[in-house]
């Protein structure tokens, strides 16, 4: 079977009460609360929101916009919905245990209406998420980096991905394990990097990756020598480079089956020339501006948008 590494389905969350989530930033140190009132937060997120929906929608991506409400829930995460799904190819759709208890009630939420975006009448669930009970998690395509074509998946373990869970999703749908630890220095010290996508994007034809965040040398060459392996063009960026998100890029089909390079402002001004022509090789780079979803969140444009396959 020859699977796809891109597609031009995704499913975003229209959010409705996005701000600083305490929960989260226990580990996710990209956070920055900037003491904005919650009501311009959200009013803020929505503009940026709505106008990478329409630029998105722009180059012929099919965007399924779900709506959050506060009818039950408060969901100040949900415009990350990568990290609640995982959906493969075989109409296959992985359900993850979630770090934060309050995100976990975005798969109560959504999954109707997810569903239905996805129109499958034979679709198979796998439900990881009883493993929430016992402290185990595996947040999605936030913490596993899938080379679908390749069926190699690389993750950056972390209190978000377990290593065990890592590997039993790896033999259920067939792919080879990459488990590696990486770090960034916060407050002066190496504290471990909370989500693999923050670090590392994986294209049809190239590789973005911060090798500088993988301490340990052996584990280092073992991503390289995956990547490598797997044909892909390797893009070495810095530590400076994924405090701006460039490793949270994802690669998208458009109209004429157009591939597009999809960033954020705050990526594209800092990658070098070299970096993006070596991108523009075989994909178009399409910028978003998620300058206050970023600040608040701690994740950008890939944390926003899930694929269906």
């Amino acid at each position: 079977m020859t699977h796809r590494q891109i597609t031009r389905d995704i499913v975003m969350v229209r959010p409705c009460s996005f701000y600083f989530n305490a929960q989260t930033a226990a580990n996710d140190f990209f956070q920055k609360n900037l003491g904005e009132k919650r009501d311009i937060v959200q009013a803020k997120a929505l503009i940026e929101f709505d106008g990478f929906v329409d630029k998105l929608r722009g180059k012929g991506i099919n965007v399924h916009v779900i709506e959050d409400d506060n009818a039950v829930f408060d969901t100040p995460d949900s415009i990350f919905p990568n990290n609640w799904f995982v959906s493969l190819d075989g109409d296959k759709l992985v359900l993850c245990p979630m770090f934060a208890q309050d995100r976990r009630f975005e798969r109560i939420k959504f999954l109707g209406a997810l569903v239905e975006a996805m129109g499958r009448t034979n679709l198979r669930i796998y439900d990881y998420t009883g493993y929430e009970k016992d402290g185990r998690f595996l947040e999605g395509t936030g913490a596993m980096v899938l080379d679908r074509a390749n069926r190699t998946a690389y993750c950056c373990l972390s209190q978000r991905a377990d290593e065990g869970l890592f590997r039993r999703f790896c033999t259920d749908f067939g792919f080879t394990p990459v488990p590696f630890h990486g770090f960034q220095t916060y407050r002066g010290k190496r504290v471990p990097i909370y989500h693999t996508n923050v670090m590392m994007a994986i294209g049809e034809k190239y590789a973005v990756v911060c090798l500088d965040a993988i301490d340990d040398a052996d584990e280092r060459t073992m991503v390289v020598d995956e990547l490598t392996k797997s044909g892909k063009e390797i893009l070495a960026v810095s530590e400076q480079e994924i405090d701006n998100f460039a490793g949270n890029e994802i690669e998208l089909r458009g109209d004429d089956d157009q591939r597009y390079t999809v960033m954020t402002h705050s990526t594209f001004t800092v990658l070098t020339d070299a970096q993006k022509a070596e991108i523009s090789k075989s994909s178009e780079i399409l910028v978003g501006d998620v300058e206050t979803i970023e600040a608040y969140g701690g994740g950008s444009v890939r944390c926003m948008i899930s694929e269906i396959f």
